[in-house]
Parts: C-alpha cells; sequence; structure tokens
C-alpha cells in the first residue's frame, strides 16, 4: 500500500487547547486517518518548520486528502503538506526503470 508523510503545524487555539487540557494527538490522529481508510504508521511531535509528523499507509489517497481538508478546516492545524514516500525496494526498481527507460530515449540533437 501506498506510503505517504503527512506534516502540519499546531494553531495558536489548538496549543492553549493542549496545555489546558493535555490529550493524546497520536490517537486523534489515528481516528482521523482510519476514518479515511488508512492506516497510522507512525505519529510524531517535531521540532523545525513543523509541530507534527504522521506516516500513513492508504490506498486511496483522496479519502486522505479528503479527511486532512476538514482537520484543516477545524483551524487548530495549519501547513498541512503530505508527500508520498517510497521504500528503498520501490527505489530500486525506479532506477532499473530509468535505465530502461535511458536506453529508449532518442536525443533531438
Amino acid at each position: 500500500m501506498p506510503t505517504f508523510i503527512v506534516t502540519g503545524c499546531y494553531t495558536a487555539a489548538a496549543l492553549k487547547g493542549m496545555i489546558a487540557n493535555p490529550s493524546d494527538r497520536a490517537e486523534g490522529a489515528r481516528s482521523v486517518v482510519e476514518a479515511s481508510g488508512g492506516k497510522m504508521l507512525a505519529y510524531y511531535a517535531t521540532t523545525g518548520a513543523t509541530d507534527w509528523m504522521v506516516i500513513v499507509e492508504t490506498s486511496d489517497v483522496h479519502d486522505l486528502l479528503a479527511s486532512l481538508m476538514g482537520v484543516g478546516a477545524s483551524g487548530m492545524v495549519s501547513n498541512i503538506q503530505t508527500v508520498r514516500a517510497f521504500s528503498a525496494e520501490e527505489l530500486m526498481d525506479m532506477q532499473k526503470r530509468a535505465g530502461k527507460a535511458a536506453q529508449a530515449y532518442k536525443s533531438p540533437a
């Protein structure tokens, strides 16, 4: 199943709520991922440009993105970004395919 890495930031309102009422944000993320038909592989609080990262497997990225639109509309998170992640095995396969494609390529010059 395809893997995606989703990152984002908590808003000031979310942080205020988390301080007043600490909660397991991994479980919150898991419920959204599972509602979209995916499987959450990991949740991390992060430093740097984003506050959190979720690693997800899903067969339908459209459902995942629809769920993330709902989360973004809540006003509790911002700067949501989703990238497709590829395993080492998938990268190896891409390299082999690239070699075949390069052999078939005809330069215009």
